[in-house]
């Protein structure tokens, strides 16, 4: 089964699929917080897409709760492990996937903007693409507690399950079947993903 037919079959209301539609969102994207190679907000997106065209405002209550929560879950369990790595003398293999995905350029901006915004910048970290773990990092060298760092994560998570819903609903408004609307949705969602790469270039090449 394709990626797109797993998102359209998942979210069939009435259905067995529903049943296990909602785990298997949560776990893609508790996955993708630990392993950001799961495209989360693609997923979500599509998720959104269908539920619009079943005008099954349950079913997008239930995307926004399931994505969310894993969200919110993946980045506390992320975050716990890296300060495992921070306290070890061998550090970890946690800790190293976070260092290698936050370039040192990233990092001394997201440090630089943790000092002077605190929480607030931990909240829009999720908004900008490739910028939850540079922003993550600095937490850890700032030696935040998980508490505090749960707590600006939080309505992170929440701001980042409703934006990519929001995108799902546009592109399912913006055309008649549901796949049209998926495949606007994951093209819209990998645009604004490799926006940040393709402006840097665009600026070294000038």
């Amino acid at each position: 089964m394709t990626f797109l037919g797993a998102v359209t079959t998942t979210v069939t209301p009435g259905s067995t699929q529903q049943a296990l539609g909602y785990p298997s969102l949560f776990l893609l994207v508790l996955v993708g917080a630990l392993v950001p190679v799961v495209p989360t907000g693609a997923l979500v997106s599509s998720a959104a897409v269908v539920a619009f065209h079943q005008t099954s405002p349950v079913s997008l209550a239930l995307i926004f709760v399931t994505a969310s929560t894993a969200a919110f879950l993946g980045d506390a369990t992320l975050y716990w492990l890296g300060r495992r790595g921070m306290g070890s003398k061998n550090g970890s293999r946690w800790l190293e996937a976070i260092r290698s995905r936050a370039p040192e350029d990233r990092l001394e901006q997201s440090q630089r903007k943790l000092a002077e915004h605190d929480v607030a910048v931990l909240v829009l970290s999720r908004l900008v693409p490739a910028g939850r773990l540079p922003v993550m990092l600095a937490c850890l060298l700032a030696e935040w507690p998980i508490r505090r760092f749960a707590r600006g994560n939080l309505p992170a998570c929440v701001a980042w399950a409703v934006t990519y819903q929001l995108i799902g609903i546009l592109g399912g408004s913006l055309f008649p079947e549901p796949w049209e609307g998926v495949v606007a949705a994951v093209a819209l969602t990998v645009l604004i993903s490799a926006a940040p790469s393709v402006w840097k270039r665009f600026r070294s090449a000038g």
